[in-house]
């Protein structure tokens, strides 16, 4: 047989959630596209979803981690700051070492 662990992370400040993989993937959207409507669509979530996942990570970090501009005749857009990318990378760090932990610990399961 093969088994295998499925978990998923995410962090929390003060109770709320500052990230998860949901709350990177529109970060990285954001970062491609330079737009938070246009992240929203790439991930099929509506803009006021994704505007609330935005505001609810600003609102947990630290430091801002988009800079935004409002739309108009030119549009807005958003982009990551380089706190909000340093944030993107350490998450997923994170999360790589806990599925390569999960991954090791696998051996008690199987040994038996």
């Amino acid at each position: 047989m093969s088994y295998k662990i499925k978990s998923r992370i995410w962090i929390e400040c003060n109770e709320h959630v500052l990230l998860g993989e949901g709350r990177v993937q529109l970060l990285k959207a954001i970062d491609e596209t330079g737009s938070l409507s246009k992240a929203a669509k790439t991930l099929n979530l509506s803009y006021k979803k994704a505007w609330g996942l935005l505001d609810s990570v600003n609102k947990s970090a630290k430091k801002p981690v988009t800079i935004n501009s409002t739309g108009g005749k030119g549009g807005g857009g958003a982009e990551l700051t380089a706190y909000g990318k340093s944030l993107i990378t350490a998450f997923d760090e994170i999360n790589q070492n806990c599925w390569e932990f999960l991954d090791k610990q696998l051996v008690k399961i199987e040994n038996l």
